[in-house]
């Protein structure tokens, strides 16, 4: 069984409280918008990571997959950062859960502060919104 942290849009922000939640994950999911290299040593210092670039992602981040395919204890995966919102959404589409964390780096407008972990064990998953209120 692994527990998975999962990311998006820290914009080159990792707050506290997330850094808090990703430290008791096995494996880091961050689905682009990175935007400082930095972030991503800090998460690779923590365990296994798979990221994708996102639009914001610049020159050093020419080398990094627009999309990933991979699997962790039996649950296929398919990433890719296009039509993001920065808006937590899940929905389950034709067996197949489609998630997008929403943003958990600096606050966007009035939306939520978030992020997803997941359970995986055998081919089998769960989910949870991680949302948290930022400070003012």
């Amino acid at each position: 069984m692994k527990k998975i942290g999962i990311i998006s849009d820290t914009h080159g922000l990792l707050r506290p409280e997330i850094l808090g939640i990703l430290k008791g994950c096995d494996c880091i999911i961050h689905a682009g918008d990175v935007n400082k290299p930095e972030i991503l040593d800090t998460l690779r210092m923590m365990g296994s990571i798979y990221v994708v670039r996102g639009n914001n992602d610049k020159d050093w981040a020419e080398g990094m997959a627009k999309t990933l395919h991979f699997t962790i204890e039996g649950v296929k995966f398919f990433m890719t950062h296009n039509k993001h919102t920065h808006k937590y959404f899940e929905k389950m589409i034709d067996n197949r859960l489609w998630l997008n964390p929403g943003s958990c780096g600096p606050r966007r407008f009035d939306q939520e502060i978030t992020m997803a972990v997941m359970t995986v064990d055998n081919g089998t998953y769960q989910w949870e919104k991680v949302a948290m209120i930022p400070e003012k």
